[in-house]
């Protein structure tokens, strides 16, 4: 059993009856949406809200309701993957497009807890491309606004054309190797006209559930526990 799988099943323990659960975005989230859907059949009620179209098709397919945010009082968990994650918990999410819809989600949730596969703790963030979320109109500039700042733009692209969000925007990727002020880095992105979102995710997990080979490993703050 790969790793993902091993940190999904570990996190479903963490949803219970009655709950409005987030489900975030990508491969290892759905290993969860799987792990959830089994629950559900077996009774479990939960309602889920969605960050990205591609979770809300697969998790409508098997069976799990999901509602719009809007519609939902709060939501009690939220359970999501991470392309990075440093020792403070910080990360590096948005590979799979739905950045700015999963911080939005996180956002309005009591609890985050990401989960991950062993290869995605670093010490320091950056190696991972950090995506940033632009308006189309003028995106150009912004790109050579991020070159003249020497961050290594690309525009994402997807089979020959500009990758465009669920939200209709462009992305542009910066490989910035090393992020020594993950803050500072991320109140400076923001505050250029045209960008939307960045996938810095600062002081947003409340925990980790880590997949290391055959088992798991949370991590809370600076503190693990081998499960």
């Amino acid at each position: 059993m790969i790793e993902k799988q091993i940190a999904a099943q570990k996190a479903v323990e963490f949803v219970k009856d009655g709950m409005t659960i987030g489900l975030g975005t990508g491969s290892t989230v759905a290993f969860l949406i799987n792990e959830l859907a089994e629950k559900v059949k077996g009774g479990l009620r939960i309602k889920a809200v969605s960050t990205s179209s591609s979770t809300t098709h697969l998790a409508s397919l098997l069976g799990i309701e999901v509602f719009d945010l809007n519609k939902v009082a709060m939501i009690d968990l939220t359970i999501d993957g991470a392309d990075e994650v440093d020792e403070n918990l910080d990360g590096i999410k948005g590979g799979g497009g739905a950045l700015l819809y999963e911080k939005i989600v996180a956002k309005n949730s009591e609890q985050n807890i990401w989960i991950v596969d062993s290869s995605k703790l670093v010490k320091k963030l950056g190696k991972f491309p950090l995506p940033i979320e632009v308006i189309k109109f003028g995106s150009e500039k912004i790109y050579n606004n991020f070159a003249d700042m020497k961050l290594n733009p690309q525009f994402r692209m997807k089979e020959g054309k500009k990758f465009v969000t669920d939200n209709g925007n462009f992305i542009i990727d910066l490989k910035l190797i090393t992020i020594e002020n993950v803050v500072e880095t991320e109140r400076l992105l923001k505050s250029m006209t045209g960008v939307v979102e960045t996938g810095l995710f600062n002081k947003i997990a409340d925990l980790v559930v880590v997949g290391v080979e055959d088992e798991t490993i949370t991590l809370k703050k600076r503190d693990q526990t081998k499960n």
